[in-house]
């Protein structure tokens, strides 16, 4: 009797010590990953890790019959409008950023060019994503974008004050947020169409 308790008593240890084991590997494994803390943050960076970020073409993907690959020349062969004064706010209403003018297409005529893939007039569950090469995104709605004041005042931006964008050769802002900042998206990597299900 007293023999089986011990191996008892031993398995049981040895169990115990297993799930020690493999609970502190999780936290190591949590530890390497290398996400934001914040969601609604791009990472810090120095600058020159910032130029491995820079993307010179963005896809157009996802519910789209047409995806796209577009670059700065192809977006400068589309309707090309001029912004002036726009300022990017941050959470805290500070101003980060004040651009005199930028250049841009809207939102809207890029994916009216990608056309997405819709199953009748009625067919509008659809939600956009513009991500950013470190994973940042921001998302908008199909009402927000074709029905609704925003699809006017969201570009995909390549010059500001009269030079080349800096963080990535291709940003996107949204004009008439009240607090800019959020769905500011530089770097910007991919504008993916999605089926809410």
């Amino acid at each position: 009797m007293k023999k089986q308790i011990y191996i008892l008593v031993v398995i049981v240890a040895f169990t115990c010590s297993m799930c020690n084991t493999s609970k502190k590997e999780d936290v190591v494994t949590t530890k390497k990953t290398s996400v934001p803390e914040k969601e609604d943050q791009h990472s810090s960076m120095t600058a020159s890790d910032s130029l491995k970020l820079v993307n010179h073409q963005i896809e157009i993907k996802g519910e789209v019959e047409f995806p796209l690959q577009l670059n700065i020349d192809s977006l400068q062969k589309m309707k090309v409008a001029t912004i002036s004064n726009f300022k990017i706010t941050g959470q805290n209403g500070e101003i980060k950023k004040n651009d005199k003018t930028s250049k841009g297409v809207l939102l809207k005529d890029i994916l009216e060019k990608a056309k997405i893939i819709q199953n009748g007039h009625k067919d509008r569950n659809f939600y956009i994503v513009a991500r950013a090469s470190d994973n940042y995104k921001a998302t908008f709605s199909w009402a927000e974008i074709f029905n609704n004041s925003t699809g006017e005042n969201t570009y995909v931006l390549f010059e500001e004050n009269g030079k080349p964008i800096k963080n990535g050769e291709m940003v996107l802002i949204c004009k008439n947020d009240i607090k800019t900042g959020p769905r500011h998206v530089y770097w910007l990597k991919s504008i993916e169409v999605y089926r809410v299900k």
